[in-house]
């Protein structure tokens, strides 16, 4: 790619983006620049990755072809008050914060602007996040294909509707933590049958994640490499019955689209 990109914003998230652009070389460390007014935070950076590192978000604004907003949603109105008549008239605008839809980022800026909107989750910041992506009218297939190339190169990236983004925020935005819940749980019965705690976490975690892996690349469905597992009269078998009796299916079904729904909420609350 021979853009040049501009955070604003120097958190985890950044952090872990600028990572996985350089790991991947989708751009040089020459052709990043990020603001942000954490100044120990943007030496550290600029040390770890080489990139281009200010305080002033117009510098980064009036250089960057693509512009990632990466800061805290509250923030988002006076960052682009600040930055607004600075940006390059085809820049990209690359939102990452939950709730802020593409025609309130349109309006913030007060004209049509190129947007795409993306969602990503916490495991980008170890290299295997999950992110989903929309852009406005103005956004070509070339620019869209560019900025899923971003994403996936510190994970997974899909194209998606934006009236899908709050079952986004169900199924991959809010899930690492019906996970670590998972985990914990299974953790915990470990202990109570006698395996120490730090040995539970590392043999549940493992599960889950080896467990993610088989889904993704044998392409065989969850329900079938579940019955794999399950041999007739087994172990397996009796602790699925147990999960069935208890109501896990029901109970994840409920809590996403709980999820699903105060997200919405939260939307409309803007």
């Amino acid at each position: 790619m021979n853009k040049t990109i501009g955070f604003i914003g120097c958190g985890n998230m950044g952090t872990a983006m600028i990572g996985g652009i350089i790991k991947a070389n989708i751009v040089t460390s020459d052709k990043i620049t990020v603001a942000d007014l954490n100044e120990k935070s943007l030496k550290e950076t600029k040390l770890k990755y080489g990139i281009n590192i200010t305080t002033a978000n117009r510098e980064v604004a009036k250089n960057a072809d693509i512009l990632i907003l990466s800061v805290k949603p509250n923030l988002y109105p006076i960052v682009i008050n600040e930055i607004k008549d600075h940006i390059k008239e085809n820049a990209i605008i690359v939102t990452i914060a939950a709730g802020k839809d593409i025609k309130g980022t349109e309006d913030m800026f007060g004209r049509k602007v190129k947007v795409v909107r993306v969602m990503p989750n916490t495991p980008a910041l170890v290299g295997e996040g999950m992110s989903a992506i929309c852009g406005n009218e103005v956004i070509t297939k070339e620019e869209l294909v560019e900025i899923v190339n971003i994403f996936e190169s510190f994970g997974k990236a899909e194209i998606v509707s934006e009236k899908l983004m709050d079952v986004v925020t169900a199924v991959s935005g809010s899930s690492p933590a019906y996970v670590y819940m998972f985990i914990e749980a299974m953790a915990d019965a470990a202990v109570l049958d006698g395996m120490p705690r730090n040995q539970a976490y590392k043999f549940a975690a493992q599960a889950v994640l080896g467990a993610s892996k088989m889904v993704l690349e044998t392409g065989i469905h969850p329900g079938a490499l579940k019955d794999m597992v399950c041999s007739p009269g087994g172990t397996t078998i009796e602790a699925v019955a147990t999960l069935e009796e208890k109501g896990l299916r029901t109970a994840v079904i409920s809590a996403m689209r709980n999820c699903t729904k105060k997200s919405i909420e939260i939307s409309n609350l803007k």
